[in-house]
């Protein structure tokens, strides 16, 4: 896969694992002042943001705007499902990866052409 290809996808990789510690870690520090939370979740966004938008702007020259939000999709369920397991300690049950499934299955229809 040529680097045009691939960077995006790295990219966005790497920017997803910031989003959910950003969107998610703060639900091991429950007892944390929301306040805190808040804080530190942006202050972990602003690293998510210095890498999603140079792979969208670099996947644009590559792939359609649909085509990268479906991928997009697909990443944050991946590093999402080892987030949930090893950070949280709530691996995924069978009906989350069947919903998630269908979500990598609409994924790939956006890759269809025409």
């Amino acid at each position: 896969m040529p680097l045009d290809r691939f960077a995006p996808i790295l990219l966005l990789l790497a920017s997803n694992v910031f989003m959910t510690f950003a969107w998610y870690g703060h639900l091991k520090y429950r007892s944390a002042p929301l306040t805190l939370a808040i804080i530190a979740s942006w202050g972990i966004a602003f690293f998510e943001y210095t890498l999603m938008v140079p792979a969208n702007r670099m996947g644009a020259a590559v792939y359609s705007a649909p085509q990268l939000k479906g991928m997009q999709e697909v990443i944050t369920l991946v590093v999402f499902a080892g987030f949930s397991a090893w950070y949280l300690g709530q691996p995924l049950k069978w009906n989350h990866w069947a919903g998630f499934a269908l979500i990598a299955v609409a994924a790939w229809l956006i890759f269809l052409e025409k």
